[in-house]
Protein backbone atom coordinates (compact mmCIF):
# COMPACT_ATOMS: atom_id res chain seq x y z
CA UNK A 1 0.00 0.00 0.00
CA UNK A 2 1.22 3.43 -1.10
CA UNK A 3 1.05 6.19 1.42
CA UNK A 4 1.66 9.57 -1.07
CA UNK A 5 0.30 9.40 -4.59
CA UNK A 6 -0.10 11.53 -7.49
CA UNK A 7 -2.70 10.68 -9.74
CA UNK A 8 -2.74 13.13 -12.84
CA UNK A 9 -5.85 13.29 -14.80
CA UNK A 10 -6.38 14.55 -18.45
CA UNK A 11 -9.96 16.24 -18.17
CA UNK A 12 -10.48 15.82 -22.07
CA UNK A 13 -13.59 13.12 -21.37
CA UNK A 14 -15.13 11.93 -18.72
CA UNK A 15 -13.60 8.47 -18.86
CA UNK A 16 -9.74 9.63 -17.99
CA UNK A 17 -10.80 9.68 -14.06
CA UNK A 18 -12.07 6.89 -13.82
CA UNK A 19 -9.75 4.23 -14.30
CA UNK A 20 -6.82 5.99 -12.23
CA UNK A 21 -9.23 6.38 -9.46
CA UNK A 22 -10.60 2.82 -9.78
CA UNK A 23 -7.02 1.59 -9.15
CA UNK A 24 -5.92 4.57 -6.09
CA UNK A 25 -8.91 2.70 -4.58
CA UNK A 26 -6.88 -0.47 -4.79
CA UNK A 27 -3.58 0.89 -3.68
CA UNK A 28 -3.23 3.73 -1.64
CA UNK A 29 -2.88 2.66 2.40
CA UNK A 30 -5.60 4.16 4.63
CA UNK A 31 -5.01 7.91 5.48
CA UNK A 32 -2.81 7.81 2.67
CA UNK A 33 -2.02 11.69 0.84
CA UNK A 34 -4.10 11.76 -2.58
CA UNK A 35 -2.64 14.46 -4.71
CA UNK A 36 -4.29 15.02 -7.96
CA UNK A 37 -2.83 17.05 -10.72
CA UNK A 38 -4.01 18.37 -13.80
CA UNK A 39 -1.51 20.33 -16.32
CA UNK A 40 -2.81 22.72 -19.08
CA UNK A 41 -0.33 23.19 -22.14
CA UNK A 42 1.49 26.72 -22.22
CA UNK A 43 -0.27 28.54 -24.97
CA UNK A 44 2.11 29.23 -27.68
CA UNK A 45 3.47 33.37 -27.66
CA UNK A 46 1.98 33.74 -30.97
CA UNK A 47 -1.59 32.60 -29.60
CA UNK A 48 -1.63 34.06 -26.90
CA UNK A 49 -1.73 37.76 -27.99
CA UNK A 50 -4.74 37.09 -29.30
CA UNK A 51 -6.68 36.00 -26.81
CA UNK A 52 -8.22 37.86 -23.97
CA UNK A 53 -6.04 38.98 -20.65
CA UNK A 54 -7.27 37.22 -18.27
CA UNK A 55 -7.63 33.87 -20.22
CA UNK A 56 -4.99 31.94 -18.51
CA UNK A 57 -6.66 32.50 -15.12
CA UNK A 58 -9.89 31.97 -16.44
CA UNK A 59 -8.87 28.44 -17.75
CA UNK A 60 -6.71 27.70 -14.42
CA UNK A 61 -10.12 28.33 -12.22
CA UNK A 62 -12.08 26.25 -14.55
CA UNK A 63 -9.55 23.29 -14.48
CA UNK A 64 -9.70 23.11 -10.65
CA UNK A 65 -13.45 23.29 -10.64
CA UNK A 66 -13.36 20.26 -13.01
CA UNK A 67 -10.98 18.79 -10.84
CA UNK A 68 -12.39 19.59 -7.83
CA UNK A 69 -15.91 18.11 -9.21
CA UNK A 70 -13.93 14.75 -10.59
CA UNK A 71 -12.46 13.96 -7.32
CA UNK A 72 -15.18 15.35 -4.95
CA UNK A 73 -16.39 11.12 -3.74
CA UNK A 74 -12.50 10.66 -3.13
CA UNK A 75 -11.55 11.29 0.99
CA UNK A 76 -8.58 13.46 1.26
CA UNK A 77 -8.23 14.40 -2.21
CA UNK A 78 -6.09 17.24 -2.57
CA UNK A 79 -6.11 19.22 -6.32
CA UNK A 80 -3.19 21.04 -8.04
CA UNK A 81 -3.49 22.63 -11.35
CA UNK A 82 0.08 23.41 -12.94
CA UNK A 83 1.21 25.13 -16.60
CA UNK A 84 3.89 23.43 -18.74
CA UNK A 85 4.60 20.60 -20.14
CA UNK A 86 2.59 17.09 -19.09
CA UNK A 87 5.51 14.96 -18.23
CA UNK A 88 7.82 17.30 -16.88
CA UNK A 89 5.63 18.79 -14.85
CA UNK A 90 3.87 15.47 -13.50
CA UNK A 91 7.90 14.49 -12.50
CA UNK A 92 8.62 17.66 -10.74
CA UNK A 93 5.74 17.58 -8.74
CA UNK A 94 5.87 13.86 -7.82
CA UNK A 95 9.54 14.89 -6.31
CA UNK A 96 8.70 17.79 -4.72
CA UNK A 97 6.14 15.92 -3.20
CA UNK A 98 8.36 12.92 -2.26
CA UNK A 99 5.52 10.35 -3.37
CA UNK A 100 5.89 6.74 -3.26
CA UNK A 101 3.46 6.33 -6.64
CA UNK A 102 2.20 7.89 -9.69
CA UNK A 103 -1.28 6.74 -11.61
CA UNK A 104 -1.47 7.67 -14.18
CA UNK A 105 -3.65 6.87 -17.60
CA UNK A 106 -2.88 6.46 -21.00
CA UNK A 107 -4.61 5.86 -23.93
CA UNK A 108 -3.66 3.72 -27.25
CA UNK A 109 -0.47 4.80 -29.06
CA UNK A 110 -0.65 6.89 -32.03
CA UNK A 111 1.60 7.60 -35.09
CA UNK A 112 2.66 10.87 -33.51
CA UNK A 113 3.46 8.93 -30.02
CA UNK A 114 6.08 6.66 -31.75
CA UNK A 115 8.03 9.38 -32.56
CA UNK A 116 7.61 11.87 -29.68
CA UNK A 117 6.26 9.56 -26.55
CA UNK A 118 3.32 10.20 -24.73
CA UNK A 119 3.36 11.66 -21.39
CA UNK A 120 3.15 8.47 -19.59
CA UNK A 121 5.77 6.93 -21.04
CA UNK A 122 8.16 9.61 -20.20
CA UNK A 123 6.52 9.49 -16.60
CA UNK A 124 7.76 5.85 -17.04
CA UNK A 125 10.93 6.20 -18.47
CA UNK A 126 12.11 9.61 -15.81
CA UNK A 127 9.76 8.72 -12.10
CA UNK A 128 12.24 7.86 -9.39
CA UNK A 129 8.82 6.12 -7.89
CA UNK A 130 6.97 3.25 -8.91
CA UNK A 131 4.43 4.17 -11.97
CA UNK A 132 1.30 2.78 -12.52
CA UNK A 133 0.02 3.32 -15.67
CA UNK A 134 -3.90 2.01 -16.42
CA UNK A 135 -6.02 2.15 -19.20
Amino acid sequence: MYENILIPLALATEDDSVAPIEALRMLAAPGARLTFLHVVEDIPPRVAGYLPQDYAAEVHRDRLAELARRVADVEGAQIEVAEGNAGARILERAEKLGVDCIVIASHRPGLRDWFLGSTAARVVRHAKCSVLVVR
